[in-house]
């Protein structure tokens, strides 16, 4: 059959609307909405019949029960749900009447064609109602992830209104110790601060072991300015809380849940973030981000710097901690999970790369040592030979006892690439290139001011 014969056969379904009778040729001629092939249609099987031409109200078909009509509401439905919220990207999606599903494979039965045949009902309505909202509320569609994701649903009545997180990446420094990176409920109580209806003795009744967190002191600054409902931390891996995290900082990603606002000042904010964190917190380089830099932070592959304080049980002279540090500069550790967190770590041997070591005496029996490795290496065990389940050790190597006294992490770098990409920012801020470590033959960055 012809596509006219087609048409006619479809309108002969009376009645029905231009855009259910162009919606079964949507593939041809490209550039026409759906009512437009339609009316075209309908235009030239009346030439061709030499009959009148009628035209058939929208409100009246059968097919998309007037839906077709309503483009321009629920566009504006859209707009108004959104009128308060700071969005550059979005989605319409619809959720389609089961009558109306029906009606479209009865149609195209009717007329001997196939049941998908031309475009669903819903992808018209998507696409009709997408480009409305985006000339209202002047902004572009984004079928990937967008920034706000309206969805229709044309039987309840009803527009529902996901507002998509938004992201701020940065690096902190952590300036005191006994902070841990995220907030730390406390067990006994299981966060709560009362054991029965008496305060909880552990946390002194605040639901928590430390009072304070990197999350605490950064997390919830980035949600007030962004107006969002939630905030989440994610850490490029974290240091033991009675470390501090100095040198180049720690990447980070701040997640904003249903935030209100998305173009923020980012430089303001940093201020922000720091004069609330009262100096025992930082942050520097902030940057917005996509929503993958969540994955890249917490998977790229990193290796880490640290300066950490030892003491050892016997005297050592300055020529015995040199010749131990050459021998585990490049060498490969063998260390079987620590006591110290064998309770929440698999039980096996991890081997890890010692880059770069460098250390002096302060008196004979205490030494300050900078170790740069990859990550997952285990410092307070390279030191200490942790019952020799490290081989080897600074310990087994000078045959005297060591222990870390102090420990800080002073720079978190990207094993074959550096954590700061443009293609994962949607800022205009240049990017700061903080990592001076991320290959082994660098020095890692070991002039880092704290």
């Amino acid at each position: 059959m012809s596509i006219l014969a087609d048409a006619r056969a479809l309108a002969a379904q009376e009645p029905v609307c231009d855009a259910c009778l162009g919606r079964a040729f949507a593939e041809r001629s490209h550039g026409l909405t759906n009512a437009e092939r339609g009316r075209s249609l309908r235009i030239a099987a009346a030439l061709d019949d030499d009959e009148p031409y009628e035209q058939v109200e929208t409100a009246d078909c059968w097919v998309c029960e007037g839906l077709c009509d309503q483009f321009d509401e629920w566009a504006e439905r859209c707009a108004a749900a959104v009128e308060d919220v700071e969005f550059e990207t979005y989605q319409v999606g619809t959720r389609t009447p089961p009558l109306i599903e029906e009606n479209e494979v009865l149609f195209r039965e009717g007329a001997g064609l196939d049941e998908d045949a031309g475009e669903l009902f819903k992808s018209e309505f998507n696409r009709e109602v997408g480009k409305r909202v985006g000339r209202l509320t002047d902004t572009t569609v984004d079928f990937g992830r967008p920034d706000v994701q309206f969805t229709l649903d044309l039987e309840a009545g009803s527009v529902e209104v996901d507002v998509h997180s938004t992201f701020v990446y940065g690096r902190y420094r952590k300036l005191e110790r006994d902070i841990p990176q995220t907030e730390w409920p406390c067990n006994d109580c299981q966060g709560s601060g009362y054991i029965g209806k008496q305060p909880c003795e552990k946390c002194d009744g605040t639901g928590y072991l430390y009072q304070d967190s990197v999350e605490g002191l950064t997390a919830p600054v980035v949600r007030d300015v962004m107006d969002g409902t939630d905030a989440k931390f994610h850490g490029a891996g974290r240091e033991d809380v009675d470390a501090r995290m100095l040198g180049t900082g720690r990447p980070f990603v701040i997640e904003v849940m249903e935030p209100r606002r998305r173009r923020v000042d980012v430089e303001r904010l940093e201020g922000d973030i720091n004069a609330f964190a009262g100096g025992r917190v930082e942050v520097e380089g902030l940057r917005l981000a996509d929503y993958e830099m969540v994955e890249r932070v917490k998977a790229l592959d990193a290796s880490k710097r640290y300066r950490a304080e030892v003491e050892f049980a016997d005297p050592v002279d300055d020529d015995a901690l040199a010749a131990a540090l050459d021998e585990l500069e490049g060498a490969t550790i063998e260390q079987y999970t620590p006591h110290r967190v064998d309770h929440r770590r698999a039980s096996l041997t991890r081997k890890r790369e010692v880059y770069e070591t460098e250390g002096e005496l302060d008196d004979d029996t205490h030494a300050t040592v900078e170790i740069h490795g990859a990550g997952g290496l285990y410092i307070k065990e390279l030191v200490s030979g942790d019952e020799g389940r490290t081989n080897p050790s600074l310990a087994g190597l000078l045959d005297v006892d060591a222990e870390v006294t102090a420990l800080d992490v002073v720079g978190v770098y990207g094993e074959d690439e550096p954590f700061e990409d443009e293609s994962f920012f949607r800022d205009d801020r240049p990017a700061q290139t903080p990592e001076t470590g991320e290959s082994p033959s660098n020095d890692g960055g070991a002039s880092n001011p704290e």
